[in-house]
Parts: C-alpha cells; structure tokens; sequence
C-alpha cells in the first residue's frame, strides 16, 4: 500500500524540527532564506495565525513526471515522486507543470537541476519513515499507509468538528496526494492553492495532446491553402503584366513605323 503523510496543522507548534531534520538528511545550506526554494524543500509558513507546511505533496499521479521528457521523475510504488539528477535535462517541464508549484531549478548553479523533497525515497524504500516525520514533538506529522492516514484525518475532523475545518487538503487535488494537510481553517487561508483541479493533470495533458494531430493537420491544410491561393494570384498577375506587355508591343511597332513614313514624306 502507497505511503503518504498527514499534517495537522492544529497541532503545529512550529518548532522547526522538521525543516532541521529535512536540511540535514539532504545536507541543504543552514544559511539559506526560510522559503521553499532549492535549498529548503520544506517551510513552515503563517497565515491568518495558523501554520502549515510546505513542501512536495507527491501527487498519486505527478504532473512533473507526465511532462519529463528523460523520465528523471518518477512516481515510485511506495508514495514518494523521485528525481534522478543525473537523467534531468535542466527543461524546466516540471517546474511549469506542477500545481503546487514546488519544484526550483537552481538558477546560480555552473550545472543546475531541479531541486524538491523526494519524501526520503530511500528510507521509505527501506521500510522507514522520512527523517522530517521523526521529529515532531507534538505529532502534527504522521507517516504511514495512505488509506489509513485518510481515514485518521476523516475521523479527527468528525470527532472535533469545533476544530477542524471539513476538508481532507490532498485528499482529491490533482486526483489525490500523498501529502495530505487538515487544519482549522479552509485551505485557502492556509495559504494553499486552491485553483488546483481534481482530476490527475496528466489526464488533462493527454486531452490536449491527443488534439495535436488534427491541429497540426488543420494548421497544415491551412496554410497550404493560403500558399495556393497566394500563388494563384501571383501568376494570374504575371500573366495580366505579360499580356498587357505583349499588347503594347504591336502599338508602339505601329507608331515607329507612322513616324518613318512621315520623316519619309
């Protein structure tokens, strides 16, 4: 079964332990600005006084791995989307690709890539869970099986209605995620997107890239038209010019000889 985290962010006491555990696993610089940017895959952030974590939500269907065209991202069978640096191109797809907007490309970088949480791969490949998860001393952060961390959220939400806000963040956006985010307010004043469709995005690329042959075909046909029709009218007008040409050939011959005969005469 796919594994996935749930963020409470009523029990968030924003200690910063995660972002610790997060920097020093993937040896990220201690110096660098608290945004999610890459050098900081996760951040906690405030809004309207409540905080929430940023960071990867692993969509169960990744729009960045649908649009990468080497395959250096890859959503893995156990939850987490990985990044294989080596394979990245450096296209930039995924960035423009993805919902959340979380992926960053290292602009400063002599040989930049694209830079994320990967949600430890490797630990949740071992069985463990990601180091971000380890740490929390109030257990606002939970890892395990998605289902069941769903069915926690759901119940959390019913058993303390006068503190949740009824919605499971993660749990439809982009077709689900493996992140999921439940707090006391809606997810807007969170701070978190929420022109983010339901449907898997990859199903809506492959709606308009499925159109791009009968485009293309038509744009083709079009054009050829219009290079038919404009090459029509530029030989009916050769044409017209040759004949004109041709007509006044004969007259001026005809005025050349009434000029002789009356120099003659």
């Amino acid at each position: 079964m796919a594994k996935a985290i749930l963020y409470d962010s009523t029990r968030c006491v924003q200690c910063g332990r995660c972002e610790t555990a997060c920097r020093v696993i993937n040896d990220l610089p201690e110096e660098a600005p608290h945004r999610l940017s890459e050098h900081r895959f996760t951040v906690l952030e405030e809004h309207n006084g409540h905080p929430v974590r940023r960071m990867c939500m692993h969509c169960e269907d990744p729009a960045c791995a649908s649009v990468c065209p080497v395959a250096a991202l890859k959503k893995t069978k156990e939850g987490p989307v990985s990044y294989d640096p080596s394979a990245c191109m450096g296209c930039r797809y995924c960035v423009m690709a993805c919902p959340f907007n979380v992926p960053r490309y290292e602009w400063s970088s002599a040989i930049p890539k694209v830079r994320k949480c990967e949600m430890c791969v490797d630990r949740v490949q071992d069985g463990k869970a990601p180091n971000c998860t380890r740490f929390c001393p109030a257990d606002a952060i939970r890892f395990g099986d998605r289902d069941e961390l769903l069915a926690e959220a759901k119940g959390r939400i019913a058993g303390k209605p006068d503190r949740y806000h009824d919605y499971v963040y993660g749990e439809k956006e982009a077709g689900g995620t493996s992140v999921m985010i439940i707090g006391a307010v809606p997810p807007a004043e969170l701070g978190l997107p929420i022109d983010v469709p339901k449907e898997a995005l990859p199903v809506r690329t492959w709606q308009v890239l499925s159109r791009l042959p009968g485009v293309v075909v038509g744009a083709a046909a079009f054009l050829l038209g219009t290079w038919w029709v404009i090459e029509r009218r530029n030989k009916l007008s050769d044409e017209t010019a040759s004949a004109a040409t041709k007509d006044r050939v004969p007259q001026k011959r005809l005025e050349e000889r009434e000029e002789r005969l009356e120099i003659r005469s």
